[in-house]
C-alpha cells in the first residue's frame, strides 16, 4: 500500500515529520501490556488488517503495472518492488496469527474500500501509474505513520517496519521528472491526476475509519493518549502538507 539512491533523500520527502516522539501512555507501553485493553486489541488487529490487505493490493498493483513499463529495466525494478510489498504482507499476516487473529477475518473488512480505491483510481499509462504509487500509497504511509505515533512499542516496531522505503520513490521522481522534460504538457496531466489521487485517498482514509468503530475510537482519543478531534485535523493538514512536497519534487503544482 505504500510506495517509497538519490532514493534516500527522495524517501524523506514530504513526510510528515522526523522528529523523535516522546511517547506516554499506551505508546509507552508494550504489547503484552496495552493488549489487556480489549477495545485496544480490537482496535490493532482492525489496523493490522487493513495495512495487510493494502499490501497485498500493493503487490499486486506493482506486478499489473509492469505490464506497461516501458523496458525491461522498468519491468524489473516493478517487479522488485512488488516482492518487498509481498514480504511486508507476510509479516503482517504472521503478526496477526502470533496475536491470536485470523488474518483472512482481519483483512475482509477492507477489502471493498481498497477494492473501490483502486477502481476508481486506475492508472491509464505508466506515468499515471508511477504518479500512483508515489503520491496515492505516501499518502496512506504517512496517514499510518500518525497512527503508529500512539500503538503500543511492539506494534508500533512493526508498522514502520513494514512502511519502509521499496524503492518507488526515488524511482517514481527520476522517471516523472524525465518524462515532463522531455514534453512538458504532460505536467499538466499528471498534475491533475495527482489531485485526484489525493482526493480518494483521504476519502478512502476516512471512510475505513468511520466504519470501524474501535479504530475511529482510537484515533479521536478513546484509547490512544492525546489524539482528540482537534488532532485529528492536523494530522490531515500535515498529511496535505506533506503531499504538496511530494508534487514538487515531481515537478507538478499542488
Amino acid at each position: 500500500m505504500r510506495c517509497m539512491t538519490s532514493s534516500d533523500k527522495a524517501d524523506h520527502v514530504g513526510k510528515t515529520s522526523d522528529t523523535p516522539a516522546v511517547h506516554t501512555g499506551i505508546a509507552a507501553q508494550d504489547w503484552a501490556t496495552a493488549s489487556a485493553d480489549p477495545q485496544y486489541r480490537a482496535a490493532v488487529v482492525d489496523l493490522l488488517g487493513a495495512l495487510a490487505y493494502g499490501e497485498l493490493a500493493a503487490f499486486e498493483r506493482l506486478a499489473e503495472d509492469a505490464k506497461l513499463a516501458p523496458t525491461l529495466v522498468d519491468k524489473a525494478e516493478l517487479a522488485k518492488m512488488a516482492s518487498a510489498e509481498f514480504h511486508h504482507f507476510e509479516r503482517l499476516r504472521d503478526r496477526l496469527t502470533e496475536i491470536g487473529a485470523e488474518p483472512t477475518g482481519a483483512m475482509e473488512p477492507f477489502v471493498a474500500a481498497l477494492d473501490g480505491f483502486h477502481r476508481q483510481t486506475a492508472p491509464s499509462d505508466w506515468l499515471e501509474g508511477l504518479v500512483k504509487a508515489y503520491v496515492g500509497d505516501s499518502i496512506a504511509s504517512d496517514f499510518y505513520r500518525e497512527v503508529a505515533a500512539r500503538l503500543d512499542t511492539d506494534t508500533r516496531e512493526l508498522v514502520l517496519a513494514v512502511l519502509d522505503d521499496t524503492g518507488h520513490a526515488g524511482f517514481a521522481v527520476e522517471k516523472v521528472r524525465a518524462a515532463i522534460d522531455a514534453d512538458p504538457r504532460v505536467g499538466g496531466r499528471l498534475a491533475l491526476w495527482a489531485r485526484r489521487l489525493m482526493g480518494e485517498a483521504l476519502s478512502q482514509s476516512q471512510r475505513v475509519v468511520a466504519d470501524r468503530d474501535a479504530l475511529s475510537t482510537m484515533l479521536v482519543g478513546g484509547v490512544a493518549d492525546g489524539f482528540d478531534l482537534a488532532e485529528v485535523g492536523k494530522m490531515f493538514s500535515r498529511i496535505t502538507e506533506a503531499h504538496t512536497k511530494r508534487m514538487a519534487a515531481l515537478g507538478l503544482a499542488a
